[in-house]
């Protein structure tokens, strides 16, 4: 150092001042501070001391400190520190670090650092100025504190009018700093940002904010710009009871809660939030104060109640331990340690353990503060000649080097305590790093950091997390709240009197039972107070059932036929599904549908029946007239006959046309078949129509005829909706409720309008009311539930069914408290269960073995195992047609009869007697017009059987007699025989 530099006024005075006698000299470490001289402790031990007589002890430290300063050839650079009376950590700070400084050759080798230090009251701003120009006439290099905002004030305008450097480690809300001030604390943005990224990390959405003061809002404005939380704002009261406020916020079922408090009041405020019920598992604390380390924890660590917080002090730091290792000693070595108590035995291990309770964020940043003073003016020294002259504070004389020296100490980067200190232009700290720690059953430790540039990173693993909960589980006991509800909790039917867990039984109780078995926890089973699954009641303003008394914190799960809904998740913690379902209508089995006379006419409808009716009858009119065009389908009658003897014939009249056509139809042949190629062509297109529609027909027919049709009068929703005879309903209150109320789909809200409307309710209390009611309704009440629920029904009354399909998609889950650590947890053992396949079999067990279940299906098995027998009820319509047929053929039969019989009789009377006379007329008189041979049939049959042929005269249409006949004539091929 220079030799420019002014030193004490009094040489032996000053030395006095950083040394003391009794201490060797030279050794480094920490010895106790020197104003212990002055202020002795109250539980210091007295130290032996050598005795000298008093007139010869002042001369001798006079040349003894003389020698030294010679010796040693430095000088001294006062530093100058302000505290009030809770700053006393603060103090020994700088003076320990004042004392590392002078015992590290290494930097300021020619020079010494010496603390004066002043103690001003709180908030005094008069007092503090005055003690600023007291330490500025004794001419310092540097002003260190105050930790008032309102005294720093003062303290910084003097500096800045002065060009004295002002360095500060205390919280500053200013967005700007003088030209002569450096902050070593984090800036207020920079912590809100951590603040924020720590959150959005751990998921928090809907938090509450309890804070002391203004100061508290200003450090955690940015949470509140951010719209994507939703935050709640309390403040502390004045007195020191924080208890009602903490009930109030409580029963909003707040879980999640930032706190920002000073250090001296964490304690009591988590104190007083134990003792109300809210350190459970359930809350989530983050505590903004970078101190949390230095607060007595120990009344909460086995409370599993998650606190999280920053510190900007790293315990693993070589540095940090070796300065408290030497701090605590040097402590030790004067009789006290670092928390001002008395050694005992007890004490000392964890004193040596490197307890750091004591280091106060604002303590390890004035040790850093020296440090970084010392560093820049070493840096300084190294370039320039350095004067420290005393300054007035009415004066206008500045200290020349002032302005270069803050340049460095904003220029430099030094490692400390709290990190790597490095500044801004502004006088800013920038990059600061700080740890994520959180409070477990060994105390506070280390799960992260955050970074500026990375933010907030934990260094666990999710699998460590979820262990590190699954271990807290092990022999808890936890009470899970449920609803009497076939088959997922009932009473155990037994004559033997149960007790606590023994007296259920079902699904739900065996599901909770192996998920306790994989996470290793313990339960017990109670029924909600007032029997419901949880609705919101607007007068009360709060929930009711299990979901209320989750909220209460008193149960810890919630399991039943329990439906996630969105009004449910925004208040408890829903695990991973373990049933999906939806809703269904449960109503009465449909009555089989007698079979119909006519059945056999049901595979085809009416329309397609008449349009079958009109291709029969087109076909057969268009197959008459083609074969009357075609020339192809005339033949001749007796082609055995000459030429102009034969007559054509076509054997397709009408009544012929209409007997191959139904022949087809019928799959029967005729004796007509089509000649030309036109015919040929109509008959093809109809035998190819009538293999489809007959191929049809009878597939149709078997299935119509064997499968028994039910009758019901609703089939889906919307049939209920379209009509008012059969009214339906729900649980009232119930998620089935909800889903129809907040409906958008149009038959769904008039669904529940046609509900809302009916007296009596429609609305029952739980589902059994509702089975019973359909069940007594006779066809006239539906009841809506969950799918699951009615197939457990219908399993065991084979009079309901299920009508339908799902309305919509829902599932079961265990609900927990907001905030619960164990819901990964228990959705990781359902998920377990699921892959495993147990949940299908005790799905089995209790859907279709226990309890009755399975009876109804084998009877449908028993009936759907063989073919179902026709009786005359479903082919008696068939007969019908034969008897009809018959009876009609015998009719016609008759009438054929009776007409033939009466036109035979009606010839037989115009023919003329037998005996009148004849007259023989020769052939060649009778002109040959006047006469026509017609041959009938029974002539044609008489001469088949031999017999002799018949003739007809034309001129009166009877038959000939043989005898009379002249086919007789042996001569003629016919004779005419004339009758008079």
């Amino acid at each position: 150092m220079p030799a420019g530099i002014p030193l004490a006024q009094d040489p032996s005075q000053e030395a006095l001042s950083v040394m003391r006698l009794d201490a060797p000299v030279g050794n480094k470490g920490f010895y106790g501070p020197p104003n212990d001289w002055a202020r002795p402790h109250a539980h210091a031990k007295p130290r032996p001391r050598l005795c000298f007589p008093q007139a010869t002890l002042l001369p001798l430290c006079v040349l003894v400190v003389s020698f030294l300063h010679v010796a040693l050839g430095s000088d001294v650079i006062r530093i100058g520190g302000l505290f009030d009376s809770t700053d006393d950590r603060q103090e020994e700070a700088l003076r320990y670090a004042v004392d590392a400084i002078n015992s590290d050759r290494k930097l300021l080798a020619h020079a010494r650092l010496s603390a004066q230090i002043e103690n001003i009251p709180n908030s005094d701003s008069f007092r503090g100025s005055r003690k600023v120009c007291s330490l500025l006439k004794s001419g310092v290099a540097a002003i260190l504190g105050p930790q008032s905002g309102q005294t720093s004030a003062h303290v910084q305008s003097i500096c800045d009018a002065l060009e004295i450097p002002h360095i500060e480690n205390r919280w500053d809300f200013r967005l700007t700093r003088d030209a002569y001030s450096v902050n070593l604390y984090p800036h207020p943005s920079s912590l809100a940002n951590a603040y924020m990224d720590v959150l959005r990390t751990l998921g928090w959405k809907k938090f509450c904010i309890i804070y002391e003061n203004n100061n508290g809002l200003i450090r955690v404005q940015e949470l509140l710009k951010d719209q994507s939380f939703d935050i709640n704002l309390r403040q502390l009261p004045y007195s020191d009871d924080y208890r009602p406020m903490l009930k109030e916020t409580k029963k909003a079922g707040v879980t999640h809660i930032v706190l920002d408090v000073q250090r001296k009041n964490i304690f009591t405020v988590l104190k007083q939030a134990q003792q109300i019920g809210m350190m459970t598992s359930y809350h989530n604390y983050f505590i903004t104060s970078l101190d949390l380390h230095t607060v007595e924890l120990e009344d909460f660590r086995h409370g599993g109640t998650n606190i999280t917080a920053l510190r900007i002090v790293d315990p693993e730091n070589p540095l940090v331990q070796r300065v408290i290792k030497d701090w605590i000693f040097g402590q030790l070595r004067y009789g006290r340690n670092a928390e001002e108590q008395p050694v005992t035995p007890t004490a000392v291990p964890a004193i040596q353990g490197g307890n750091m309770t004591f280091l106060k964020t604002e303590v390890a940043l004035m040790y850093d503060a020296v440090q970084l003073f010392a560093k820049a003016l070493d840096d300084l020294d190294r370039s320039r000649h350095i004067d420290v002259t005393p300054l007035d504070c009415d004066g206008d004389t500045t200290w020349v080097h002032g302005n270069s020296l803050i340049n460095y100490m904003k220029w430099v980067q030094v490692n400390g305590l709290t990190g790597l200190i490095k500044f801004d232009t502004e006088g800013f700290r920038r990059d600061v790093a700080l740890e994520i720690i959180e409070l477990t059953k060994d105390g506070l430790v280390r799960v992260g950091k955050w970074e500026p540039t990375t933010g907030a990173n934990y260094t666990r693993t999710y699998k460590e997390v979820q262990q590190g909960i699954v271990e807290s589980l092990q022999n808890k006991t936890l009470i899970v709240t449920s609803l009497l509800a076939a088959p997922y909790n009932m009473l155990r039917e037994t004559s033997e009197q149960m007790t606590g867990n023994d007296r259920y039984e079902g699904f739900c109780v065996d599901l909770i039972q192996e998920i306790s078995e994989i996470l290793g926890f313990n339960y017990t089973v109670k029924l909600a107070d007032d029997g419901q699954h949880g609705k919101y009641e607007e007068k009360r303003k709060r929930w009711n059932g299990m979901i209320g008394e989750l909220l209460d914190q008193r149960a810890d799960l919630a399991i039943g036929d329990l439906t996630i809904t969105y009004e449910r998740e925004q208040v408890v913690d829903f695990t991973m599904p373990w049933m999906n379902l939806g809703i269904t209508i449960l109503y009465r089995k449909p009555t089989k549908k007698p079979p119909n006379l006519f059945s056999f006419l049901s595979p085809l409808s009416l329309d397609v029946w008449l349009y079958m009716a009109t291709a029969y009858l087109a076909v057969s009119l268009l197959l008459f007239v083609l074969a009357r065009l075609s020339p192809y389908e005339w033949i001749a009658s007796f082609p055995c006959r000459e030429e102009e003897e034969r007559s054509l014939e076509n054997q397709f009249t009408l009544f012929n046309s209409l007997w191959f056509t139904m022949g087809s139809l019928l799959q029967q042949g005729t004796d007509q078949q089509p000649k030309a190629v036109s015919t040929r062509i109509v008959a093809g297109m109809w035998w190819f129509f009538t293999l489809i529609m007959i191929s049809s027909y009878t597939a149709n027919l078997a299935a119509f005829l064997t499968v028994e049709r039910m009758e019901s009068p609703i089939e889906s929703a919307e049939d209920l909706a379209k009509q008012t005879k059969i009214k339906y309903g729900s649980m009232g209150g119930g998620s089935t409720y909800t889903f129809f109320s907040t409906s958008k789909v149009p038959t769904y809200q008039r669904m529940f309008s046609f509900m809302e409307s009916q007296t009596p309710s429609v609305y029952t209390k739980n589902n059994d009311e509702g089975v019973k009611r359909v069940q007594k309704s006779d066809g006239l009440y539906a009841y809506m539930m969950e799918s699951s629920s009615i197939e457990y029904i219908t399993e065991r009354y084979c009079d309901l069914t299920q009508v339908g399909g799902p309305l919509d998609s829902k599932s079961y889950g265990i609900a927990l408290p907001p905030g619960s650590p164990y819901t990964h947890a228990i959705s990781g053992a359902i998920l377990s269960l699921q892959e495993s396949g147990k949940l299908q079999e005790l799905r089995t067990r209790w859907w279709k073995h226990k309890k009755g279940g399975g009876q109804c299906k084998d009877d449908e098995s028993k009936s759907s195992s063989k073919a179902n027998e026709l009786g005359l009820s479903n082919v008696g319509g068939v007969f019908v047609v034969l008897l009809a047929g018959m009876g009609l053929a015998s009719v016609v039969a008759v009438c054929e009869f009776v007409w033939k019989s009466r036109k035979l009789a009606t010839e037989e009377h115009d023919l003329p007697p037998r005996n009148s006379p004849s007259k023989y007329i020769p052939p060649e008189e009778i002109p040959a017009s006047s006469l026509t041979t017609v041959r009938s049939s029974q002539s044609l049959d008489r001469v088949s059987r031999g017999s002799a042929p018949t003739e007809i005269s034309e001129a009166t249409g009877h038959e000939i007699p043989p005898e009379r006949s002249s086919l007789q004539s042996p001569d003629l091929p016919f004779q005419l025989i004339s009758t008079v």
